[in-house]
């Protein structure tokens, strides 16, 4: 064994260990396959713009990880070299803020941030740069939630998996975000709801159906909208939004009841958008909305982070799985479609199929897994709750998304922005 794959994880070191960074949710890693994936995450850090890759963390051998590190490479643009220069200049206020936004920043920002954490450890660079309060921290966690929540999903497997060189990557790859969504909706939302850590008077399942009950908000969308929530909600309904979000809190001793109703609902939403008339299909973008809900397991017991942020990083969160909702449409949800849907395979079986697939980047091996992870956070609250999903509807919602995401001819893994007619149509090329 060469001394890089025994060297520990460090802010330029990616090194995952299946006794000690399995994650929340593992199904068994392989020492072989760690080994490998820890390898391909350096190359891909070392050689890449800004890259996801997270297969490997699902029972999945080093020959599937390396098959599809191999079809994501194709289209990654390669990793400019950091300016030195412009690197010691962000260590100024001014001159950190002056490359955000620029996605060419992204390799400056990477060194960065990698020797801030090298000398800082990640706990007082996240409490330094996204939750200080300052211009700088508020510019940075506005970022964090840009760019269909990818800057929030990067550093949270860097945070689930203790690999400060993704927490680096998460934090560099949110600077180079723009942030017009943060000034325009979660920081009015947060504005209108006194705070952060307001006692919550309704659920997000709550919020979620008065929001489909708006028709200010159900038509504020339009299937020709080139970006359906900056041109759409945002531009037609931004009001009711951010009114509807504000309501959206989660006081400290709401967090475990606010986290096992904030992944109930995105599944929810995320299974049950379907058409009686068409095969069962799930929505692109609402699995962000689902992957990204594992997180908050590792998140809320984070010994580095302060209450606060915790709580703030939660109530964001599910302001921004309302709007995702509304921007796709509205679109109704079929709950018996859901748990109807036969159940075939068992949850190895399904994750077996799903870090195989041929085509996948990622997103339905992150999908199985967070589904799974639902099913053991919320097994305790269903029946007191009266949550939507419950029993064995998590293990059929696993069985709908292999089987859903099989291509055949024309037609995609995903149907995109599921509340439009014309979403369901194979021969419609849908907008973001």
């Amino acid at each position: 064994m060469s001394s890089s794959e025994t060297e520990p994880a460090s802010a330029t070191r990616i090194n995952l260990s299946p006794a000690t960074d399995s994650g929340v949710f593992s199904a068994g890693v392989r020492e072989d396959t760690a080994r490998l994936t820890s390898s391909l995450l350096q190359d891909d850090m070392a050689k890449h713009h800004v890259f996801f890759n997270d297969e490997g963390f699902h029972s999945a051998t080093p020959e599937q990880v390396k098959g599809a590190y191999s079809r994501n490479q194709s289209y990654q643009r390669p990793a400019m070299p950091a300016d030195q220069g412009v690197v010691q200049s962000m260590r100024d206020v001014d001159g950190f803020q002056a490359g955000m936004g620029k996605e060419k920043n992204y390799s400056n920002y990477l060194a960065f941030f990698q020797g801030e954490i090298g000398v800082k450890g990640v706990g007082d660079v996240l409490r330094e740069y996204l939750f200080a309060g300052d211009e700088r921290a508020e510019k940075m966690l506005c970022r964090l939630f840009g760019g269909l929540i990818h800057p929030f999903i990067h550093l949270s497997f860097g945070l689930e998996f203790n690999q400060p060189a993704i927490v680096a990557q998460g934090l560099a790859q949110a600077a180079v975000h723009d942030d017009w969504l943060g000034r325009a909706f979660f920081l009015p939302a947060e504005k209108m709801s006194a705070g952060v850590g307001v006692t919550g008077k309704k659920s997000l399942l709550e919020l979620l159906n008065e929001c489909r009950a708006d028709k200010a908000l159900t038509e504020s969308v339009k299937w020709a909208d080139s970006n359906k929530i900056k041109d759409g909600v945002m531009t037609r309904a931004p009001e009711q939004m951010i009114k509807y979000a504000a309501q959206f809190t989660v006081s400290e001793d709401q967090v475990e009841e606010r986290l096992v109703d904030m992944i109930n609902t995105v599944v929810y939403y995320t299974s049950a958008a379907q058409r009686p008339t068409r095969e069962m299909r799930l929505d692109f973008f609402f699995i962000h909305c689902v992957n990204s809900s594992i997180f908050f397991s590792k998140i809320i017991n984070l010994p580095y982070l302060d209450q606060r942020s915790k709580l703030r990083l939660m109530e964001w969160k599910g302001r921004i799985d309302l709007l995702m909702y509304v921007s796709r449409g509205s679109p109704d949800l079929l709950l018996d479609e859901v748990a109807k849907y036969p159940i075939k395979e068992d949850w190895p079986q399904i994750f077996g199929r799903a870090v195989s697939h041929g085509t996948d980047d990622g997103h339905l091996a992150k999908l199985a897994r967070a589904v799974a992870h639902g099913q053991r956070v919320c097994q305790g609250f269903e029946n007191k709750h009266q949550m939507p999903i419950n029993g064995d509807m998590w293990l059929r919602i696993g069985n709908i998304a292999v089987d859903s995401t099989v291509e055949e001819g024309e037609r995609g893994m995903w149907v995109r922005s599921t509340g439009f007619d014309e979403a369901w149509e194979p021969q419609e090329r849908a907008h973001m």
